[in-house]
């Protein structure tokens, strides 16, 4: 590849970045693209899903670059929570560390090699039309002095990156142990989950963890919670978040742009009432259902291998969840419990077993994925010089041979 066709390829690049912002920023003004871009603003009823037509709409602006770039480290964390803040983190070290590297290499290495005359002399004329290998280091002669530029580089980078990357974990888990201290107490930092109880035939799983916990952990464990098999109590619950998002989406309206509904047998019968109204009552009838159901559930005894193990301080929480329970690696397996909100029901129910074999498939899957895509990606590659295409495709060397003369004339 010759410098002008690398700048083509960086001139398109650069154009087709910008047709994506434009697009963006013209498609996140979209009512209907609200569940899309604010997904949690619409789960938190605070993003607009309606709005009057406007020309502003269809016309791309970079006032959202800026705001997003003004934005400080604690209202994006207040706004996106702590793991997002992470994750932002990453992306502006990545973009530190890569100035770095660009720097050393554009205006130190980069006139280094071309100025070098291993493989022919540079001609500062001719810079559009010189191959990109008059820019690499094999354009330096061997035994050179310059080679300790190179050598010197690769260790100014390597050192800005460990000097980054401590000022980065240093400044996270600063502010980690902040946000840490300030956040309000909250259930799951004082439980664990338990996975793997192993099964007693004198005693209950309740029962056994709390003689396990009572034995081991004496001053710290307070409480816990077995957990059930209730594929009935889920749907139950479900069903009772899509009645609340209703319900408020519907009081969001005036009363007088609420479609009332009928009451009666699939709403075709019966008095009119206000939605809201009649949501309302339906929430209360699930409601009064999930309290009859769990109270069933100790009765009938659908107890899993799990729990949730609550103590008296996050000290003791922090404990029990680091420290192995059993010499058996899969019996009373402890972790820190989740957020409510990010609990997924069923798994729960797996066996530990299971769950393992699955993170173990995972990552076979993985591995196996990643070869396979490396395998025609370095053929494909290798297939880019003319050399190698012709060992691997013999009956392309007519057709190269005829080419060649006709560039030749």
């Amino acid at each position: 590849m010759i410098v002008s066709a690398l700048l083509t390829s960086v001139g398109i690049n650069t154009g087709l970045c910008v047709l994506l912002l434009s697009l963006y920023s013209v498609l996140r003004k979209q009512p209907g693209n609200v569940y899309v871009y604010a997904p949690r603003g619409v789960a938190e009823e605070q993003a607009k899903r309606e709005g009057h037509f406007s020309l502003e709409r269809l016309v791309p602006s970079p006032g959202w670059i800026l705001r997003a770039w003004r934005v400080s480290e604690d209202e994006f964390l207040s706004a996106a929570g702590f793991d997002a803040f992470v994750f932002m983190r990453i992306f502006i070290f990545s973009v530190r560390i890569f100035s770095i590297a660009g720097i050393i290499g554009v205006f130190v290495l980069l006139p280094l090699n071309f100025t070098g005359d291993q493989l022919r002399t540079a001609d500062w004329a001719d810079i559009p039309n010189q191959s990109l290998d008059m820019f690499t280091i094999a354009n330096v002669q061997d035994s050179s002095k310059r080679l300790w530029v190179h050598f010197c580089a690769v260790y100014v980078i390597s050192g800005a990156a460990c000097c980054l990357l401590y000022l980065e974990y240093k400044g996270i888990a600063e502010k980690r142990f902040s946000y840490f201290n300030s956040s309000p107490p909250q259930p799951n930092h004082f439980t664990i989950l338990v996975r793997g109880i192993p099964k007693s035939d004198q005693h209950s799983m309740s029962e056994t963890v709390e003689e396990f916990f009572t034995l081991y952990h004496p001053s710290t464990y307070l409480s816990h919670q077995m957990v059930y098999h209730s594929s009935r109590v889920q749907s139950l619950v479900n069903e009772a978040e899509k009645l609340y998002k209703k319900i408020l989406h519907l009081r969001n309206k005036p009363r007088l742009q609420r479609e009332s509904h009928r009451e009666g047998f699939l709403g075709l019968f019966g008095a009119k009432v206000d939605p809201v109204d009649l949501y309302t009552k339906k929430l209360e009838d699930v409601e009064e259902n999930v309290k009859l159901e769990q109270s069933t559930l100790n009765q009938n005894q659908k107890e899993l291998s799990a729990a949730f193990v609550s103590f008296r301080s996050r000290y003791g929480a922090a404990t029990a969840s680091r420290v192995v329970q059993s010499s058996n690696p899969l019996l009373w397996v402890t972790e820190p419990a989740p957020e409510p909100r990010d609990i997924y029901w069923p798994f729960l129910s797996a066996p530990y077993i299971q769950l393992w074999i699955s993170k173990f498939v995972v990552v076979v899957a993985v591995f196996f994925l990643t070869i396979l895509f490396l395998v025609p990606v370095t053929f494909v590659q290798g297939l880019t010089q003319l050399t190698e295409l012709e060992a691997f495709l013999p009956f392309l060397k007519k057709v190269l041979k005829i080419h060649a003369r006709l560039y030749l004339q």
